[in-house]
């Protein structure tokens, strides 16, 4: 699954280890793909990311297998993270020339996987906020994509390039990918502004948004500065809990 939205600041990251986590402290084996230069979801996970370290430059650019770069997260048994370091802001220029540009993620992690002794119930790729061969190379990996939208004015600004670009890739590069999941983020029940969005949000996306809606909350955006993700800095914070029923509903929706 590939957590993706142009616009910055809508929770992307936030939502892919959140729900990843969470995920994973209900059982499952995950694997967090970082895709995104800053490395922010590295960072939330605990996981080293210095310039020089193994990541997933590596992997796309210079070919070496994802084994060598996935490490266990410390705070979550069962989550696994490919951390991206800073060498990954000049892997959309260096991709350019190569053969099968689109499909180096996608390669590298099928072999991962079939090499797997323990299966791998979710992989979450973590795009960077652009539609960049970074990014192509997480939608032709994936299999379906999650759509985090913030509740605020421009929500719906390049929603559609977005959708369009999907299609593109659909057409093109993955049959298979789709459009699966909408999760509404950064909600503000005070606000009429809040419930406006989620309600255009509901009528044009109709089921695949999810019923849970993520409110704002301190402990979500303080969480990354301990290298953990809300579900363990504060599990009773109103920020887990919403994230907890997304990943649940979300359960719910593949059964």
């Amino acid at each position: 699954m590939t957590v993706s939205n142009q616009k910055g600041g809508v929770g992307k990251t936030t939502t892919a280890v959140n729900v990843a986590a969470a995920m994973a402290l209900d059982g499952l084996r995950v694997l967090v793909i970082d895709m995104d230069p800053q490395g922010n979801a590295s960072t939330a996970l605990s996981i080293p990311h210095t310039s020089g370290t193994a990541g997933i430059y590596d992997v796309i650019i210079d070919g070496i297998p994802l084994s060598e770069v996935v490490q266990p997260c410390p705070h979550v048994p069962g989550l696994l993270c490919a951390p991206a370091t800073i060498d990954l802001a000049g892997a959309e220029i260096e991709l350019v020339p190569l053969v099968a540009r689109e499909n180096r993620l996608r390669r590298a992690l099928e072999v991962y996987l079939s090499e797997q002794d323990q299966p791998l119930d979710l992989v979450i790729i973590d795009c960077p906020p652009s539609l960049g061969l970074l990014t192509v190379n997480a939608f032709v990996a994936a299999r379906e994509v999650l759509i985090p939208i913030q509740c605020e004015y421009y929500a719906l600004e390049g929603l559609s390039q977005l959708m369009k670009n999907v299609e593109l890739i659909q057409q093109h590069l993955n049959a298979g990918l789709r459009i699966s999941t909408i999760l509404l983020t950064m909600y503000d029940g005070r606000t009429r502004l809040a419930a406006d969005v989620a309600d255009q949000v509901r009528e044009y996306f109709g089921e695949r948004v999810l019923r849970t809606v993520v409110p704002r909350s301190v402990r979500v955006s303080e969480a990354p500065s301990h290298g953990e993700t809300v579900m363990t800095h504060d599990p009773g914070s109103a920020g887990a809990l919403s994230y907890a029923e997304a990943a649940a509903e979300m359960r719910r929706q593949e059964v």
